[in-house]
């Protein structure tokens, strides 16, 4: 009897952690439009399944973006879970830089909470300026940073700089920045962060393709991450999604993306 006990407070105990427990996944779904057929949003749709809340940068700005957006939405929908999403507004920079920014998540587990919004404060220092969604998990509250930088030739830092500034601008919201930022986590633009208390998920972590792989080694550079504010958020799990390998070459993998997903799994403390 004393056994049947202990499994079943185990099971209980599991249960909980199982539900209480998020996974979070981004990706960089390079020039996400019209261009992505169907073959392409059932394999994203297969690809991020699994997780709760998913962050995308890289939606076309024009006719294609959100309509994107909606069919992967429409795919996730006839696979037994429920989900919503939400789109930003085109971001600022010049038209050629102009995206739009994503999140989609399975009701079941987080529900979002007011209405997300594009940082206008730095629009005039940031080209894409990152779009702010907060959820509610387990009655406590997360708000996720999506963010794209300009890419690493236009210097990158000179726009990552003005995120030491979002946690004052912010100081009741448990911000959590996540995107591609051109950048790897060991350049030292992120220390005041650092010492703000955040940690980045990835160190080291390469998430780009290259256009060939040579010797097997198919990424480039360190430029999507994950930073959390390590008293409020525990970290459970993370990875990367090496999709390419369902492909017979990275040409035909870069029709998916040129950047591969990052995800992880946290508790809200």
């Amino acid at each position: 009897m004393k056994n049947s006990t202990f499994y079943f407070l185990l099971f209980l105990l599991t249960s909980f952690q199982a539900f209480s427990q998020t996974k979070f996944i981004s990706w960089n779904l390079e020039n996400f439009g019209k261009s992505k057929y169907q073959a392409s949003l059932s394999f994203i749709a297969k690809t991020v399944q699994e997780y709760d809340i998913i962050a995308i940068q890289e939606v076309v700005a024009g006719y294609g973006g959100s309509q994107a957006v909606a069919k992967l939405a429409s795919i996730l929908n006839e696979k037994g879970s429920k989900w919503d999403y939400t789109i930003s507004d085109p971001t600022s920079g010049n038209s050629y830089k102009k995206e739009r920014y994503a999140f989609i998540w399975k009701t079941s587990k987080v529900k979002l909470k007011g209405k997300p919004w594009l940082e206008k404060k730095y629009h005039l220092e940031i080209d894409r300026e990152p779009y702010f969604a907060t959820f509610e998990v387990n009655k406590k509250l997360v708000t996720f940073v999506n963010f794209h930088a300009i890419t690493k030739s236009k210097q990158p830092e000179t726009e990552i700089k003005y995120f030491k500034f979002l946690p004052q601008e912010y100081p009741d919201l448990n911000l959590v920045f996540t995107g591609d930022f051109n950048c790897p986590e060991s350049h030292t633009v992120f220390n005041p962060l650092k010492k703000m208390g955040y940690v980045s998920v990835f160190q080291k972590q390469k998430t780009t393709l290259k256009q060939k792989c040579k010797a097997e080694v198919c990424l480039a550079s360190e430029f999507d991450n994950i930073f959390y504010k390590s008293n409020t958020l525990k970290p459970i799990k993370s990875g990367v999604v090496l999709f390419y390998n369902n492909y017979d070459s990275l040409q035909e993998a870069r029709k998916i993306s040129d950047h591969i997903p990052i995800w992880f799994e946290f508790f809200l403390n």
